[in-house]
């Protein structure tokens, strides 16, 4: 892992400077056209991929036909005596909160969460890899990281 640290947090940086912008500029731009009036203008995308991944569970108000949200796939079949009772009716209820119907707000607030957990593994990552020995704090006065002292703190 040390002989590819540049690699590994050049793409972590860039990861993040993309998420960034992106996400940052999506929301400024859509919170300058709610401001002027014209909420028509804003750049609204639907999370395609995350409704993919809720109709394969069942989800069926998104339209997709693809494993439990299509009724005459074989894992429908199946599930209906195999897995919980009731699974598909639960997950398409309106009334609970098992999966969400989820929009273009949650696409934004998605790429948020993503640009914090980069940025974090960034700094993480950095640290670890740059790091020389273990620099835990009983450690650093054998790798001379000593705190250097006054001269009015030198006894005479």
């Amino acid at each position: 892992m040390l002989e590819h640290k540049e690699a590994i947090i050049s793409h972590l940086s860039w990861a993040s400077l993309f998420l960034d912008f992106h996400t940052l500029g999506l929301y400024v731009h859509n919170d300058v056209m709610l401001a002027f009036g014209t909420s028509e203008k804003q750049i609204l995308i639907e999370p395609i991929f995350a409704q993919w991944i809720q109709s394969a569970h069942g989800k069926t108000s998104y339209g997709f036909d693809i494993l439990l949200s299509s009724t005459n796939g074989p894992a429908f079949n199946a599930g209906r005596s195999i897995w919980l009772s009731g699974w598909l009716n639960a997950v398409n209820e309106n009334s609970n909160s098992l999966f969400l119907t989820i929009g273009p707000g949650d696409f934004l607030v998605h790429h948020a969460i993503a640009l914090g957990l980069h940025t974090t593994t960034l700094i993480l990552v950095k640290g670890a890899l740059d790091a020389r020995g273990s620099k835990l704090m009983p450690d650093k006065k054998d790798f001379a990281h000593k705190v250097k002292k006054e001269p009015s703190d030198i006894e005479k």
